[in-house]
């Protein structure tokens, strides 16, 4: 059975830059099986409805400004997966979760970042659906367990999001940790590692430090959905974790 990975994918820059994360990144996608399709959950595409993507070529979406203008010349030409779309579209509907098909989105940085790290040569297909920020934690988990079988299917599930994303506080200088960016992650860890989602899902009231660390719940959702996708065996690992600009988190969950 394929894990559900939640990835942090950072500032847009990741795409170009080399070292311990980008590394354990191109490591990770040589080291899992060669999934039969992808389906990735981007902070990037919000919607209050649920959306999944039903494109046959994905175009790519450069949403983002003032980065390096090489940035801008990079393409991730994947391909869409009618059958795990039609798929997805079935799971939501036996749960009760409305959903609606897009034909004509492409890939935005959340997306297409971390696939041309995993999956450099872009040969595996890819289904990509929207979050919605307004529902509840609880029922964001229920989204992603409603898609869990696909994992027995040979599908990937792939939240991509950051669990401390606050472009406000970042300090581009810093080489450093700030401690309640470290104090939001330990809180988290012992929650995920216990699968503890009663206080997971009061997240934003019982983690230290949790109104700097996720001022807006839209990169920290995919989290929440990459888990509930894990539900059945309820085992999560971190895989990695670092920090950019002082408090960017980049980390990496598993959930088996």
């Amino acid at each position: 059975m394929m894990p559900s990975l939640f990835i942090a994918h950072g500032a847009p820059s990741l795409a170009l830059e080399e070292h311990a994360y980008t590394e354990f990144l191109q490591k990770l996608g040589q080291e899992l099986p060669k999934p039969k399709a992808i389906i990735l959950f981007s902070a990037h595409w919000e919607s209050t409805t649920q959306l999944v993507s039903s494109v046959a070529n994905y175009e790519t979406i450069y949403d983002f400004g003032g980065f390096q203008p090489e940035l801008y010349q990079i393409k991730y030409p994947a391909q869409g997966h009618e059958e795990t779309t039609a798929e997805i579209q079935r799971l939501f509907a036996n749960a009760g979760i409305p959903v609606e098909s897009d034909f004509v989105r492409g890939l935005d940085h959340g997306a297409w970042v971390v696939l041309r790290l995993l999956y450099p040569n872009a040969d595996i297909p890819v289904v990509t659906l929207s979050v919605n920020r307004y529902l509840s934690n609880e029922q964001q988990y229920q989204v992603g367990k409603a898609l869990a079988t696909l994992r027995e299917q040979d599908v990937l599930v792939i939240g991509s999001g950051g669990t401390v994303h606050n472009l406000r506080q970042l300090n581009w200088e810093s080489a450093g940790v700030d401690p309640w960016a470290m104090a939001f992650d330990n809180w988290l860890h012992d929650k995920l590692m216990s699968w503890d989602t009663t206080s997971l899902f009061a997240y934003d009231k019982l983690a230290p430090s949790a109104q700097a660390a996720v001022p807006t719940p839209e990169h920290f959702v995919p989290l929440l959905l990459a888990m509930g996708a894990g539900d059945q065996n309820k085992q999560a690992s971190l895989l990695f974790k670092a920090y950019q600009y002082g408090n960017l988190s980049l980390s990496c969950w598993k959930f088996d």
